[in-house]
């Protein structure tokens, strides 16, 4: 096996790859980074010196591939390229690409800020309200966006679904919306139905007990 995704099961990150991988039908094989183990962390940050997870090493193309979207992009286009995670045409391209983006960075990234609160065990209440400000801003936005939509960009699953299915998954942990968004609801409800999500959900079950939620008020 060529694809090896050095990634933990808990990351909201890695599952973003693990479920487009799983669309693709592209084997690979999962190989756990354990960061407070000295051998572990030194050889990722070998891999990659920023490192973050997930990584994916092709060890036919000799390449090391970091960051979730250039991940998926680079399996689509060298293994997948009928898969249609990243549509051909540009207009489309675009939307999938920006809800990509809305969902990595508005969505994933301030539920990891109220997430990494409880981790530190400190205090940061400007930091966590900033958070909850900006999950719900997003909320109201996909919302709007997303209404009359099977999926985030249209009838296609795409690289914004693969996104889309932890950050909304973990922050309905950490700052519910379903009875206040009830498309954004019925949106994560076929996320989670939907095969590539519900195994990778399946998969994390082992470690799920490790997922600390938010921090007591």
């Amino acid at each position: 096996m060529s694809l090896i995704l050095h990634q933990h099961p808990l990351s909201s990150f890695c599952w973003k790859v693990k479920i487009a991988l799983y669309e693709m039908a592209v084997p690979f094989e999962p190989r756990l980074v354990e960061l407070h183990d000295e051998a572990s962390r030194a050889a990722h940050y070998a891999r990659w010196p920023l490192g973050k997870m997930p990584v994916l090493e092709d060890t036919a193309a000799g390449k090391v591939a970091p960051e979730t979207s250039i991940i998926i992009e680079y399996v689509q286009g060298r293994y997948a390229p009928g898969a249609g995670l990243i549509p051909a045409d540009l207009e489309p391209a675009l939307t999938v690409r920006l809800l990509d983006r809305v969902f990595d960075f508005y969505v994933m990234e301030p539920m990891s800020r109220i997430v990494a609160e409880n981790f530190r065990g400190g205090e940061d209440p400007v930091g966590v309200a900033a958070a909850d400000a900006l999950l719900a801003r997003s909320y109201d936005y996909l919302e709007a966006e997303l209404a009359g939509r099977a999926w985030a960009a249209g009838e296609a699953f795409t690289l914004a679904d693969c996104a889309a299915a932890p950050a909304l998954f973990y922050a309905d942990k950490v700052l519910p919306f379903r009875a206040s968004h009830p498309t954004l609801g019925g949106y994560l409800d076929r996320l989670q139905a939907r095969p590539s999500f519900a195994r990778t959900l399946e998969e994390a079950q082992p470690v799920w007990h490790m997922f600390p939620g938010r921090k007591a008020a």
